[in-house]
């Protein structure tokens, strides 16, 4: 009598390996985050140079996200997730041994260009995982990658209280990033998964448009939001509300530590209210807790609704990636290739735009801005969405 595995047995494996796919890629975002200074000092760069720096790893990862849909649907996930880990976390390892300012700006533009790949490719599997599942699992996934960011920054912080010098903590951090990737891909879905060649020759890489481009649009704006909150929060709590420096840095954590926590309970709720609903209350809330922290100008009020417009925020762009593999005629990593290039346009100049409105009136009104990007998620979101099959239907 042939012996068949039980069939939910495979689909957790996958989940438990994407959840460790999304965990490495926050630690790995975070413990390039918590040594710019570091990378700063040791080269003696300016300011300008250091935006030139991040610009080159935007660019990088903007042409990453052009060619993974493609990557993915000729060679499944686990292939493009394997290859893309190693090349991600290569670069942390040289940050600090690279001659001269052109070799840091390669360096950068390398991790860009396969952190977006990366990202790209592990999405297309938690599709791929969800759909197995047929029910919501999406939010749970970016829960794991506030996680890893959230651990990154701690270890951080505790080996540089044991004088451990950075470029030891970069070279174990990339290999010990990697060396978990490849542990975990074996556990992948299977290639078939999320291997369509024939999508591969259709698609190829196309400007998005129609409903890519709608969701895309969508996932700028909550990028915004995101981007702001962590930029300008603490500055706000201190040089507008004149918070002392311990109660200010609470911002940042209170955004932070709301948007783990949503993405944790955010699946549940679209199990309950489905993807368009999760979107369309998300963005109010999110709308209302800004408005209702800015007009308050209290510190402990400001607080209170900054932690509930992390809520708000935690599951739009998770829900609009799940959106945007369910695209009719589009293969999954394709949609969410597309999607995540608009998206990443809004992570990139959300921050600048609010400091150049703040600069010309205030960083409070400045900070309307965050409400009403998510005013246009929420009404945006009927049109994108409404048509759009629900996970495992």
């Amino acid at each position: 009598m042939t012996h068949h595995p039980a069939p939910e047995r495979a689909p957790l494996k996958a989940r438990l390996a994407t959840q460790c796919h999304f965990f490495i890629c926050g630690m790995v975002f975070a413990t390039w985050g918590v040594h710019v200074p570091t990378v700063k000092a040791q080269y003696g760069l300016s300011d300008a140079a250091l935006s030139w720096l991040m610009l080159a790893a935007g660019v990088g990862a903007l042409i990453g996200l052009s060619q993974v849909g493609k990557w993915v649907a000729r060679h499944g996930a686990r292939k493009v997730v394997l290859a893309t880990g190693l090349m991600m976390c290569a670069p942390l390892a040289v940050l600090l041994l690279m001659p001269g300012y052109a070799g840091l700006l390669l360096m950068l533009f390398c991790y860009g260009l396969f952190n977006g790949s990366f990202d790209v490719a592990m999405n297309a599997e938690a599709v791929a995982v969800e759909h197995a599942y047929k029910r919501p699992i999406m939010s749970s996934f970016h829960g794991f990658f506030s996680l890893g960011g959230m651990a990154g920054a701690l270890i951080a912080s505790v080996i540089a209280a044991l004088n451990v010098a950075p470029i030891y903590h970069l070279a174990g951090a990339s290999i010990i990033g990697f060396a978990l990737i490849a542990l975990a891909s074996a556990w992948m879905m299977p290639v078939e998964a999320t291997h369509s060649p024939e999508e591969a020759a259709r698609e190829g890489f196309r400007l998005p448009h129609g409903t890519i481009l709608l969701i895309g649009v969508m996932a700028a704006m909550g990028f915004v939001g995101e981007g702001a909150m962590y930029d300008w929060s603490t500055l706000y709590m201190h040089d507008v509300l004149h918070s002392p420096q311990h109660q200010a840095a609470l911002a940042y954590g209170a955004f932070s530590g709301a948007m783990a926590a949503g993405r944790f309970g955010g699946d549940w709720v679209r199990a309950k209210l489905g993807s368009q609903a999760t979107v369309w209350w998300s963005s109010w809330l999110s709308a209302l807790a800004m408005t209702a922290s800015l007009a308050a100008g209290h510190p402990w009020v400001a607080l209170i609704g900054f932690s509930l417009v992390g809520i708000g925020f935690s599951n739009i762009v998770p829900v609009l990636f799940s959106a945007a593999a369910r695209v009719p005629g589009t293969a999954p990593a394709t949609g969410i290739a597309g999607v995540s290039s608009v998206g990443y346009v809004g992570f990139m100049m959300g921050p600048p735009v609010i400091g150049a409105i703040a600069s010309g009136s205030s960083l409070a009104f400045a900070l309307l801005l965050v409400a009403v990007f998510a005013v246009g998620v929420a009404l945006l979101s009927r049109r994108a969405m409404r048509e759009l099959a629900e996970p495992g239907s």
